[in-house]
Order: C-alpha cells, then structure tokens, then sequence
C-alpha cells in the first residue's frame, strides 16, 4: 500500500511540473513580467515606446523598446540586419503601437529580449 502511495505522488509530482513547463509555454504577459521568463518560449505584450535602427553598428541591428523608451527600456525586440528585409522599415512601421511579439527570452546586459526574425513573431495588438 505505501509503495502504491509512493508512486500516486511521484506521478503526481511530476504531472505538476510539467504542467507548469508546459503552461509557460506560448503564455501572454506584459513586459514587466518578461524577466520572470527567461528561456522561456512566450508572447510579450506591450506599447513600443521607442524603435531605433543601428544601421551603422555591427549586425545592423533594430531596436524595438516596450513599455519604457531607451535607455531604461525594460524589454527589447531585436531584429538584426539580415533578417531585416522581411520587416520592410520595423522602426517606422512598429512606432508607437502596441505589439505582441513570441518568441524565447533571452537576457541581455540586464534587458529581456527577444530576437525576431519572421514579421509573424510580431503581431499588432489592438
């Protein structure tokens, strides 16, 4: 009977944790919560409050700032370069609107980002 016990709350135990791995996955949140989700395949939500294109950096990367304009954003899209002729002009057409992007977290010198390459990664959120 114990042994029986013992095995109900092992499955139960692990059913537990992968439903909460499994519930991360392809979740909504706003960009103050990104940082809680690093590694995590999400949909980040929020207001670009600045947008720059680095054209003259190294990857030619494009910077879209949620919630929070540059230098205190608190999460960024990154497009880079290459990647950047399926957006056709992102820091135009994304300025000031509100967006969902999905994609994995990563960190960044402190910032949460995630990198788009594919326009459908962002969706305009009305």
């Amino acid at each position: 009977m114990k042994r029986i016990l013992l095995y109900a709350i092992a499955a139960c135990t692990v059913y537990l944790m992968l439903t909460s791995l499994c519930l991360a996955e392809g979740k909504k949140i706003n960009a103050r919560e990104a940082a809680s989700y690093i590694g995590k395949n999400v949909t980040v939500c929020g207001a670009v409050a600045s947008a720059k294109y680095a054209f003259r950096s190294k990857g030619q990367p494009t910077f879209l700032n949620l919630d929070e304009p540059y230098p205190h954003q608190i999460f960024t899209v990154l497009i880079w370069g290459s990647d950047r002729p399926a957006f056709a002009k992102p820091e135009i057409y994304y300025s000031g609107k509100n967006i969902c992007v999905n994609g994995d977290i990563k960190m960044y010198r402190g910032t949460p980002e995630i990198i788009a390459r594919n326009p459908d990664q962002i969706k305009l959120n009305n």
